[in-house]
């Protein structure tokens, strides 16, 4: 009994552990973000090729150093962090949308539904999604729009699946028979007494999709087919720094210093939603 207290109060300080860092590292780059338009008025373009690739920790005005045009890393960080969290946000939020109403329509009325919609599901899933970005956004050009546009389009199967798998488990609940015994309609069964159950593993998924889809972003800039080169962004700014790697180190290094702390924080408060909202570990089979 001591053993088994022992181990559960070791498993409660690491939750805690995990909020207060979580926090501490996602919301404290998010409050920086927020605040960048007082911060850094001048957007973090302010150049001055008197001081360019000012080393790190050498000139009080530049905390961070200078980037090749002179102009402050530390504030493109903060400033670019707004794309990146923008992108990664309102991605998650078309996906969730969308994934949540077809998982709920495929899992509560099944039949020939179910089928169309799931095969759909499993052809997208098949599909690679750095393959599928590529020509879409080939297509159609890059842009933060087109960037959103990509990860909705790929990543709902996701939402859909999970929610499916939610409904197929909640439908023939007692609950639910007892509504629909009483005459209670198909859709305010499923928006009012099954969705807020399926709320849990949607929010965990959410949390975990926002640091993936940064990361994303971010590659995809890199890689030249995300945001614009004139925007300030974590990956536009890791694409302009690779040349220098050797002799301005910083220019890369800080912000993808910025996209694995967030990352990080969103991930250890993915994790800890996840024990608080399901304890016995059931949304993690």
């Amino acid at each position: 009994m001591a053993a088994a207290q022992a181990a559960s109060s070791s498993r409660s300080r690491f939750r805690s552990l995990e909020l207060v860092l979580g926090i501490l590292f996602a919301g404290g780059i998010s409050l920086a973000v927020l605040l960048s338009p007082i911060l850094f008025p001048d957007g973090g373009e302010g150049m001055d090729l008197m001081s360019r690739l000012i080393p790190p920790f050498q000139d009080f005005k530049h905390i961070l150093g200078t980037d090749p045009l002179g102009r402050d890393v530390l504030a493109r960080v903060v400033v670019g962090g707004r794309i990146s969290l923008v992108v990664g946000i309102l991605s998650v939020l078309g996906a969730v949308l969308i994934g949540t109403f077809v998982g709920l329509i495929a899992g509560y009325y099944r039949g020939i539904p179910e089928m169309l919609l799931m095969r759909f599901v499993d052809i997208q899933l098949a599909l690679p999604f750095i393959l599928v970005a590529i020509m879409f956004l080939a297509i159609l050009g890059a842009g933060i729009d087109k960037v959103i546009l990509v990860m909705i389009a790929t990543q709902w199967v996701q939402y859909a699946r999970i929610v499916r798998g939610s409904v197929l488990a909640l439908r023939e609940r007692e609950f639910i028979l007892s509504a629909r015994a009483i005459g209670v309609g198909n859709g305010r069964i499923i928006f009012t007494h099954i969705l807020p159950n399926v709320l849990g593993p949607i929010v965990i998924l959410m949390t975990l999709n926002v640091a993936n889809n940064i990361l994303l972003e971010s590659s995809l800039t890199f890689l030249g087919l995300g945001v614009d080169p004139l925007i300030p962004s974590w990956g536009g700014m890791l694409a302009d720094g690779r040349t220098y790697l050797q002799t301005a180190w910083w220019v890369s290094v800080f912000p993808g210093l910025a996209i694995m702390f967030t990352v990080l924080g969103l991930n250890l408060l993915g994790d800890w939603l996840r024990d608080y909202l399901d304890p016995t570990g059931q949304t993690s089979k």
